[in-house]
């Protein structure tokens, strides 16, 4: 057994490759896999490993890491071969919302767009192909600094979209810590704006999104379905009992 405990390493890959003490949370892939729900939210308390079985997630679907299926090989996803098949073979957008952090609410909306900005040049290299038409590259042109919020909020439904044209297939999105800028906005009083920012970007992405394969959210908040999720009628929400 590794003796050496981790402390806040956060993506998976790495954390194998360092051989440092893993408990294996792998089972997990195989549920929400069999399950075949839309969109899953998992809401637990701080520290419990969100972070790292998100990055779990894309380390086993994301076709960015379709090389990485030796990561696996000692954990028990890997026992059934029809995983084994699965893996490295899905575009995956990883987004997330863990450093919008910020006292009102210009600074936390210049915060999502960085993190919208930063997502599009990760995946610039779609420009390059032929498989997207006029009107799908001159989304890249849309997502600037000074973009505004209608475009904001289609920002992720519209990459989905691209990628769908690249590959072929229909994206998975995981959104990590999703909460994150609206717990900071119910401190510091900007919660209207923040509300309304949130909602119209995950109805877009979620929602109204022929281009999404499937969604698991993370967040520390326990939410109602009729609150920031009212109309998501595919949502499941997992909460700190299950096993993650």
């Amino acid at each position: 057994m590794n003796s050496t405990i981790s402390i806040g390493m956060q993506d998976f890959g790495k954390l194998i490759r360092s051989g440092a003490f893993y408990v294996d949370k792998t089972s997990f892939i195989k549920e929400w896999w069999e399950n075949q729900d839309d969109v899953t939210l998992v809401t637990r308390p701080r520290r419990f490993g969100k972070t790292l079985n998100l990055s779990m997630v894309d380390y086993f679907f994301s076709n960015q890491h379709a090389d990485s299926g030796k990561l696996f090989e000692n954990l028990d996803i890997w026992k059934e071969e029809k995983y084994q098949d699965l893996q490295g073979t899905f575009p995956v957008i990883f987004v997330s919302f863990a450093g919008i952090k910020a006292e009102n609410y210009e600074n936390a909306r210049d915060g999502i767009i960085q993190v919208l900005l930063d997502l599009y040049g990760k995946y610039y290299f779609l420009l390059q192909s032929d498989r997207l038409n006029e009107q799908e590259r001159e989304y890249f042109t849309y997502i600037r600094p000074d973009m505004s919020d209608a475009v904001a909020a289609m920002a992720l439904h519209r990459l989905a979209i691209c990628m769908y044209r690249y590959y072929g297939k229909k994206a998975m999105i995981l959104l990590d810590e999703y909460d994150t800028p609206l717990i900071e906005a119910y401190t510091d009083g900007y919660w209207d704006e923040m509300i309304t920012t949130c909602r119209q970007l995950f109805h877009n992405t979620l929602k109204e999104n022929d281009y999404l394969g499937r969604a698991i959210i993370t967040g520390v908040t326990k939410v109602l379905k009729n609150s920031l999720f009212y109309d998501l009628n595919n949502l499941l929400v997992a909460t700190v009992t299950d096993d993650i």
